[in-house]
């Protein structure tokens, strides 16, 4: 079952699906497969395994081998400083999930609220009345004390 509560066809095709062996996926992200398999070692791409520990590659495997390609040679970072970008990218990726999810369930607490202010304004009795504030004027009332009276 995925995150939705619905079953998804196992023989579905995603951007996560491990399908590419090394070969394939060096030759789709323009790397040699040494370099790949280096990339694993230092966990900066690291595929999934079938259960020969045979390497498999997503899509999304690919894109991340050539960000970090782009990364290291257009931007002259090393491997070091890419991991770490790569780890808080992924950090960020989680913390903004984390604040969908959040705001998910704020609302459905606001839903709910909504719905039960609308509950408690349902159950007033229709036979009392409302109480409105008198409006203020202009008028002036003089007051005058009477004179106190002396025993």
């Amino acid at each position: 079952m995925d995150g939705r509560g619905a079953r998804r066809n196992p023989y579905e095709l995603t951007e996560e699906s491990p399908v590419y062996v090394i070969s394939v996926a060096a030759q789709l992200s323009g790397l040699h497969p040494q370099t790949l398999r280096q990339y694993d070692r230092l966990g900066l791409v690291s595929p999934d395994r079938t259960a020969g520990r045979g390497r498999r590659y997503s899509a999304r495997d690919i894109d991340l081998l050539r960000q970090v390609q782009q990364l290291s040679q257009d931007e002259g970072i090393n491997l070091a400083g890419i991991k770490r970008i790569i780890e808080l990218e992924n950090q960020v990726a989680a913390l903004q999930a984390r604040v969908a999810e959040l705001q998910a369930g704020l609302e459905g607490a606001a839903a709910t609220l909504r719905q039960r202010e609308a509950a408690v304004h349902a159950s007033y009795r229709r036979d009392l009345v409302r109480y409105e504030d008198v409006q203020q004027t202009s008028a002036l009332v003089v007051w005058r004390p009477t004179p106190r009276r002396t025993p």
